[in-house]
């Protein structure tokens, strides 16, 4: 199947891609699940943060949105939230930086008073086919924002969380099934589930549950900002389904792990890979 051949600069738009994504925004219909809920989506502008967004918001939740400098994506996203008659918070800024995370967690609490699902998704990826392209500059941001903020954002949010509550770091087919042209995403996604495990048993006692998704390939804007134009064209297709997944396609997942039809889900690695098997 594929797509056509494009390239956007990193992080990419929603709007500039062919075929733009399919987030939910015609189809994802809620039913209550999380009635009430306040919830931290981090990349919530596109991709998957996106999709998880509007579920969310059509589920009942109120939803702060953070986000890097995206602003026309993550507009539509808060527009969407609000049309589902919930509260939309907008927080842009780079999540790398401890700071920030605190800032996020800070503009949550000020909107909702509380916490009850902390969804940690924002990421970076580069395409790299030998070691020495990547920089220590770009290692280092790599664990930074992927893996260093989920630390941050948890740590920031706990004395916000009540019991009940539920955190979700989304991890990936690469966390055991490493692509050596991603090396430093990989290995922060392999970390990320390695870290949800270890949340899930040191949280447990306070009844907060831990979880995280692994996707597999995934049309988002990350793909033609991070992959040559050929990756791009034939994205997806090595996977036993045939597709790569659209971002609507792992909103259910996140839904479950976050509402009480979750309630003894905890310490788990979700796969949504369209076959390809994960450990």
């Amino acid at each position: 199947m594929g797509f056509p051949e494009q390239r956007q600069d990193i992080p990419g738009t929603q709007a500039q891609m062919i075929p733009p994504p399919d987030c939910g925004e015609h189809s994802y219909r809620g039913s209550g699940k999380l009635a009430g809920k306040a919830a931290v989506i981090t990349g919530g502008d596109s991709g998957i943060g996106r999709a998880v967004a509007i579920a969310f918001a059509r589920e009942g939740a109120d939803v702060l949105i953070s986000y890097l400098d995206e602003h026309k994506d993550a507009e539509e996203v808060a527009d969407l939230v609000r049309e589902a008659g919930r509260k939309a918070v907008l927080v842009p800024g780079d999540l790398s930086d401890p700071a920030h995370c605190r800032k996020v967690i800070d503009a949550a609490v000020a909107a909702f008073e509380r916490i009850d699902v902390l969804v940690s998704n924002a990421a970076y990826q580069m395409t790299h086919e030998t070691l020495e392209e990547i920089s220590d500059e770009e290692f280092d941001y790599t664990f930074r924002l992927n893996v260093g903020a989920y630390f941050h954002l948890v740590r920031a949010a706990l004395p916000y969380m009540p019991a009940g509550s539920s955190i979700i770091g989304s991890s990936s087919v690469n966390s055991d099934m490493p692509s050596p042209t991603l090396a430093p995403y990989a290995a922060t996604k392999a970390a990320i589930a390695n870290l949800s495990a270890s949340l899930a048993q040191l949280l447990g006692p306070k009844g907060i549950r831990v979880n995280s998704v692994a996707p597999g390939p995934i049309w988002t804007p990350l793909i033609p900002s991070t992959m040559p134009m050929e990756k791009v064209a034939g994205f997806g297709d090595d996977v036993p389904l045939g597709r790569a997944g659209q971002p609507a396609e792992l909103a259910a997942a996140y839904v479950l792990l976050a509402a009480e039809d979750g309630s003894y889900i905890s310490g788990a690695r979700l796969a949504v890979t369209g076959a390809r098997p994960i450990l």
